[in-house]
C-alpha cells in the first residue's frame, strides 16, 4: 500500500495524504481545502469523500 496519495476532486487537486502512524494526514495544495489541513484520516478515500463534502459546500460534515 502507498504511503501517499494525491486527492482531487472535480479535475483539482485537494492536497495530499501521508501516510503516519495515527493514519494518513491531509496537506492541502490549495486554500479551498486548508480546513482539512492536518487532518488524519483511516485512508485515502476518507479523505476525498471529506475534500468532496467540503467543495460541495458541506463544510459542516466535512471537518
Amino acid at each position: 500500500m502507498p504511503d501517499s496519495y494525491i486527492i482531487e476532486v472535480d479535475s483539482q487537486t485537494a492536497g495530499i495524504v501521508v501516510r503516519s502512524s495515527g493514519g494518513y494526514c491531509f496537506f492541502a495544495s490549495s486554500h479551498r481545502f486548508n480546513r482539512l489541513e492536518g487532518q488524519l484520516f483511516r485512508n485515502a478515500r476518507e479523505a476525498e469523500r471529506a475534500a468532496r463534502k467540503l467543495i460541495n459546500g458541506d463544510e459542516k460534515e466535512a471537518a
